[in-house]
């Protein structure tokens, strides 16, 4: 049985970690869109309305986005089922939005196949301090292209594995 003391720690905790949504859009047939946004909270008063942290849209996202949707309805995110023009959110755990954020940067400007399969094991298989550490140097440096570029030859060189 919970107590009342348990109950306002656990919602005390709750307001001291960053809020994050997917948002899923559908423009029509083949063309989605996903995007990761931080919203504004009492975790982060430097922000005052909501932020994109990521997007992915039309091929590359079509490319991954089976393995997307799998791994969102195992976190409780069902984002099937879109007609075209119709817009979802969905509250998103800060470990999920690190991951997608990091994806979809990474993703983005890719065209190759199998670069881009090895991109999302990489990912996929980052623990999360250390895909915040990759956002973070994205986000904030002043040459974000250069870190993008400097992760996708670790993620997919196999001699350097």
């Amino acid at each position: 049985m919970t107590t009342v003391t348990q109950l306002r720690a656990q919602n005390q905790d709750a307001v001291h970690i960053p809020q994050y949504e997917l948002r899923a859009r559908k423009y029509g047939a083949g063309d989605n869109e996903m995007e990761v946004w931080q919203l504004p909270g009492p975790a982060t008063p430097q922000l005052r309305s909501p932020r994109r942290l990521a997007g992915l849209r039309g091929r590359n996202l079509l490319l991954v986005e089976h393995r997307l949707l799998k791994h969102l309805r195992r976190q409780g995110v069902n984002a099937v089922g879109l007609m075209p023009g119709d817009q979802r959110r969905f509250a998103i755990s800060e470990d999920e939005a690190l991951r997608l954020g990091l994806l979809f940067r990474v993703l983005a400007p890719m065209r190759s196949l199998t670069y881009m399969e090895a991109c999302v094991l990489g990912v996929e298989a980052m623990a999360k301090e250390e895909a915040a550490y990759w956002l973070g140097m994205v986000m904030y440096r002043k040459n974000p292209r250069r870190v993008l570029m400097a992760l996708r030859i670790l993620l997919t060189d196999p001699s350097i594995r």
